[in-house]
């Protein structure tokens, strides 16, 4: 059977119970000249499913829209095709799903994010679950990149600086994933190889034009390669399902 719920019977589903339930959340967003805009949530969708493998889980129709992406971490919103949700409208969507998975007598939920944005607004819709059901569930939520500890981090990054985080936005790690996950969404010869990005330290409205590189990227994407996506995948899977067995007991 598909671990997949959309592809489920309610019968099936029903019968899933007892199983960790697994929500991809993504987003609609740039990823520069190379990358689909599609990625964050095929990122999301493609971890969750390994975990579910691992875990055998059941794996939720993707939330494929996420919070406002922020200029220096994932372009701004001076792209076309970055389709952006108010922080409230975040909260309001991640609540009534999980209040429904909830209400369908399920008790071990994993969120698997991978927008960078999201993860506040994310947490504020479990604290609320949390009190309205008084406890009764487990919720996790997770990034995939918080699982990537040094020496995978100097193993993925052994030609170009790790640039942080916030500003590995289509650059080695998501290219390497999508190349293992998605190869066929990847146009790596359309790669445009970016300068520094200069990390300011506040934030600033109006955004203009020149605020991030013309390509939507913020650092490099060379050495980029399936290989080092199924590094990042194996390295990261095993935590996931560590934190699976020590919460959902």
């Amino acid at each position: 059977m598909s671990y997949f719920m959309h592809d489920m019977t309610w019968k099936e589903f029903n019968d899933c119970k007892e199983k960790i339930v697994i929500l991809p959340i993504g987003a609609t967003e740039q990823h520069a000249m190379h990358l689909p805009l599609c990625t964050d949530a095929a990122i999301a969708e493609n971890f969750a499913l390994k975990l579910a493998e691992a875990v055998d889980g059941v794996i939720m129709p993707t939330l494929t829209y996420g919070y406002k992406s922020k200029p220096l971490s994932g372009g701004g919103p001076l792209f076309p095709g970055t389709i952006d949700l108010n922080g409230e409208t975040v909260i309001k969507l991640v609540y009534d799903i999980l209040m429904e998975i909830v209400k369908d007598g399920f008790t071990k939920i994993f969120i698997m994010n991978a927008h960078f944005e999201n993860e506040a607004f994310i947490i504020e819709a479990m604290d609320l679950v949390n009190r309205d059901i008084n406890g009764k569930v487990v919720i996790i939520e997770s990034n995939w990149w918080d699982h990537m500890f040094q020496d995978v981090i100097d193993e993925v990054f052994n030609e170009v600086p790790f640039p942080g985080w916030a500003f590995e936005h289509a650059a080695v790690t998501e290219t390497s994933l999508m190349m293992y996950f998605k190869p066929e969404l990847v146009h790596f010869e359309k790669n445009v190889e970016v300068g520094e990005t200069e990390a300011l330290p506040y934030f600033r409205y109006p955004l203009y034009k020149g605020d991030v590189p013309e390509t939507g990227a913020l650092a490099s994407a060379k050495s980029s390669c399936a290989e080092k996506g199924k590094v990042i995948v194996d390295s990261v899977i095993p935590e996931l399902v560590k934190i699976c067995n020590k919460e959902f007991k």
